[in-house]
């Protein structure tokens, strides 16, 4: 099994940056792709994006494209969402998965973490 942990969540103005992490342990994490994923309340769950195990593919949301960058630390077990320029439709809580193969459905990941909140205040 693989166990994950976010952090770095918190409150950030409008335009400011955040960057989260998640932290895993059990298996070897470099074997995993990892998805990012967030939901607000009442609202469905959102795919964000997702690096592949090897670390040199990644894909994006159209709606964070360009404004947020996935990358891995596979020494530190470590997978990494920076993110610029937040919107107030950025607030949300925002959950990292592991699977075998990257996906952007939420039903393709084995493991998943228990959300950091993000809050954007205008």
């Amino acid at each position: 099994q693989v166990q994950l942990v976010e952090s770095g969540g918190g409150l950030v103005q409008a335009g400011g940056s955040l960057r989260l992490s998640c932290a895993a342990s059990g298996r070897t994490f470099s074997s995993y792709a990892v998805g990012w994923f967030r939901q607000a309340p009442g609202k469905e769950r959102e795919f964000v994006g997702t690096i592949r195990w090897s670390g040199g593919n990644t894909d994006y949301a159209n709606s964070v494209k360009g404004r947020f960058t996935i990358s891995r630390d596979n020494a530190k077990n470590t997978v990494y969402l920076t993110m610029n320029s937040l919107k107030r439709e950025d607030t949300a809580n925002y959950y990292c998965a592991a699977g075998r193969s990257w996906s952007v459905y939420a039903d393709s990941y084995d493991y998943w973490g228990q959300g950091t909140q993000v809050t954007v205040s205008s």
